[in-house]
């Protein structure tokens, strides 16, 4: 039976999209400005698969015969966050943004998250997840009050430390604020944000758990299910899509790990979708304007890709794309609005270099048609970028 396994480089963007400068963004072009600030990408692997067809990226120059598919892919959502970005690679369109608080939680969303959770709420307002804790960890173990922030994103994140509030505790409050969190309040996410340490030392732990909104049906995490496929969600995929339409979820505590559950899967179940989200490209450089641990972040991965490559059988479907950018160049420490990456790869079907300018959905549809199923309608965006 015919497999397909989607992997997101978190916040990989291939440039600007065309409405860029509206949210600030003019400019952002995650891979080719790491390739340019680090001199030149050093990925063989991913090269040779065809990264240098996707943009001009210094250090990684194009290949005409490539054997994947490759190009860059416009998103149509109002956003430029995790969510929405998976949610439109699975067919799901966000015509509205999600709501943003660069002034913090008003009264009516922080006054029934303490009287919920029986603490009090430090911070408030947008920041950085590791100053944060250094700003407000010792208050925070001294007082037991939650320290409450958000992003430039749809994002409402409590962090906890693991010693002074249990995880459990931690968890339930988020699962309070996902309830508080609806209608105009509706944000994307509400992220658990642990950590350990002592005072000036503080670092965040891999317990982050997301509780996202639940994604519109149908879509076509919905569709390949319906055709009797498995959907097994590594990382954080579970989380970005409430649980919803994941059979098997394999949540993960770094990229080697995700890596590592990626290739069990693909090496010993016989059928399916495994979907993957690698997430330190964004979570621990993006976001730290680090571009050259980005770039070894990348290496990391392109270093695995010819174990991830053996492991596909004949008939099997690859795809590389990214959900967002985050570009570690700029100034601004957010995610930037920029296309996807694209490299589709058919075990068996050489695409000899082809170059294909879509839009997110396009990974939908692609893995949807490759599985037998059904377009699952109701404006659903994308088209197969690879017939079966």
């Amino acid at each position: 039976m015919p497999r397909a396994c989607v992997i997101v480089l978190d916040a990989v963007g291939a440039g600007a999209l065309p409405d860029a400068a509206e949210w600030g963004d003019e400019g952002s072009d995650t891979l080719g400005n790491v390739a340019r600030a680090v001199g030149g990408l050093d990925l063989p692997n991913l090269e040779a698969l065809g990264l240098g067809n996707v943009e001009p990226l210094a250090g990684c120059p194009p290949q005409p015969g490539a054997p994947a598919v490759a190009g860059r892919l416009v998103e149509r959502s109002k956003g430029k966050d995790t969510t929405a970005g998976h949610w439109e690679l699975m067919g799901i369109v966000t015509p509205v943004a999600f709501p943003t608080y660069p002034y913090g939680f008003p009264d009516d969303v922080i006054d029934p998250f303490m009287n919920r959770t029986g603490r009090g709420v430090l911070c408030n307002k947008p920041a950085s997840g590791t100053e944060v804790i250094l700003e407000y960890g010792e208050e925070h173990q001294k007082t037991g009050k939650w320290i409450v922030y958000t992003s430039a994103d749809s994002v409402f994140q409590i962090a906890a430390h693991e010693e002074t509030i249990p995880l459990e505790e931690l968890y339930g409050a988020c699962r309070a604020a996902r309830e508080i969190l609806t209608g105009k309040h509706a944000v994307g996410r509400v992220i658990a944000r642990p950590f350990l340490g002592a005072p000036g030392h503080y670092e965040r732990t891999p317990n982050r758990h997301d509780f996202s909104l639940e994604p519109r049906r149908p879509n076509y995490l919905s569709a390949i299910r319906a055709a009797g496929n498995t959907v097994y969600g590594v990382g954080k995929i579970s989380d970005i899509f409430a649980g919803c339409d994941i059979d098997e979820s394999f949540p993960t505590k770094s990229n080697v790990d995700g890596i590592n559950r990626t290739l069990e899967l693909l090496e010993n179940v016989a059928e399916g979708f495994v979907f993957t989200n690698l997430v330190e490209t964004d979570q621990l450089w993006g976001h730290r304007n680090d571009p050259v641990n980005f770039h070894r972040c990348l290496q990391d991965f392109d270093r695995r890709l010819p174990d991830i490559l053996e492991a596909l059988r004949d008939g099997d479907l690859l795809i590389l794309t990214s959900d967002h950018g985050c570009d570690p160049t700029t100034p601004s420490t957010d995610h930037s609005r920029e296309h996807a990456l694209l490299l589709a790869y058919a075990v068996g079907k050489n695409a000899a270099g082809r170059i294909h300018e879509g839009e997110f959905g396009d990974v939908g549809a692609t893995v949807c048609a490759w599985l037998g199923g059904k377009h699952p309608g109701k404006g659903a965006p994308g088209s197969p970028i690879i017939d079966p």
